[in-house]
């Protein structure tokens, strides 16, 4: 195997990355994975990532509060609720703590796919999970909601005549207007059964110094990160029950006492969580 630019990414015999990767541009999977302090990244995702951080010091705490609401959605999911198939779309790099991981903590049976459409998220996940029965890796885009569902290896693995939670964690807010998150969310919401769930995590805009600089790098530097009102993305989850404490910053979602303050650290204001059930 040999090492290239990307510190932790390591290549095939003949030094080349999977097809499809671009080296040249961010990719949003790279840049949170620098930003929480991963190796699998490269100069231009570095670039970026310093450039958030300029405008958002403290933005590592916004990004292990994010990792941290997700554990805490999958174990009311699984724990409480007790869903028994997740699908995480926009699922980003293998980290510590994965989806299946915690959810299988619970009840080991639990059945986990991980849907990205990054090459190298894709690659490793499918040699993190090589071998592992129960959980997928598929390759699709959360721009194409009935092509996502449809996919083999989902289909192989999720009953849609029992209840089904989606992951939506740091996704939707790379989702432009012209696309309809709401739209798409409403269609990969709809072919399932009642008792589904969704948890949603979202950047929004709520006068915090920094967010307008963060959000104008997110734009240059990958031509996508829209932050919104907390009313615009609570509508993403319309014809949902709102799971208790309802749409709320992301420290005071279910919290256990281990995070960080909103009121001390301002950046924790910049993203809400919601979980949402289909009546």
């Amino acid at each position: 195997m040999t090492g290239v630019g990307g510190g932790g990414w390591t290549t095939d015999a003949g030094g080349r990355l999977p097809q499809g990767v671009d080296v040249t541009r961010p990719s949003i999977a790279r840049v949170y994975d620098y930003l929480l302090g991963g190796k699998d990244n490269f100069p231009p995702d570095r670039e970026l990532g310093e450039n958030i951080k300029k405008a958002l010091p403290e933005v590592h705490l916004g990004v292990r509060a994010q990792r941290m609401v997700l554990g805490r959605a999958i174990r009311y999911l699984v724990g409480e609720a007790g869903i028994r198939q997740l699908i995480d779309i926009g699922s980003g790099l293998p980290t510590a703590g994965n989806v299946h991981e915690v959810a299988r903590g619970i009840a080991p049976e639990t059945r986990v796919v991980y849907v990205d459409n990054d090459p190298i998220v894709l690659a490793h996940a499918r040699a993190l999970l090589a071998g592992s029965s129960g959980v997928a890796v598929v390759d699709r885009d959360l721009r194409e909601p009935e092509r996502l569902l449809d996919a083999p290896e989902l289909r192989a693995e999720i009953d849609f005549d029992r209840p089904v939670a989606l992951l939506l964690c740091g996704i939707v807010h790379y989702i432009s207007d012209e696309e309809d998150p709401g739209g798409l969310i409403a269609r990969l919401v709809a072919p399932l059964p009642s008792g589904s769930h969704v948890f949603l995590h979202h950047l929004v805009e709520v006068g915090t110094p920094g967010e307008r600089a963060a959000e104008a790098a997110m734009r240059q530097g990958m031509g996508r990160g829209f932050f919104r009102t907390p009313d615009q993305v609570r509508a993403f989850l319309d014809g949902l029950e709102l799971v208790e404490p309802g749409l709320v910053r992301v420290p005071d979602w279910r919290p256990n006492g281990t995070e960080d303050s909103a009121e001390e650290h301002p950046v924790l204001r910049l993203a809400v969580a919601a979980v949402g059930r289909k009546p």
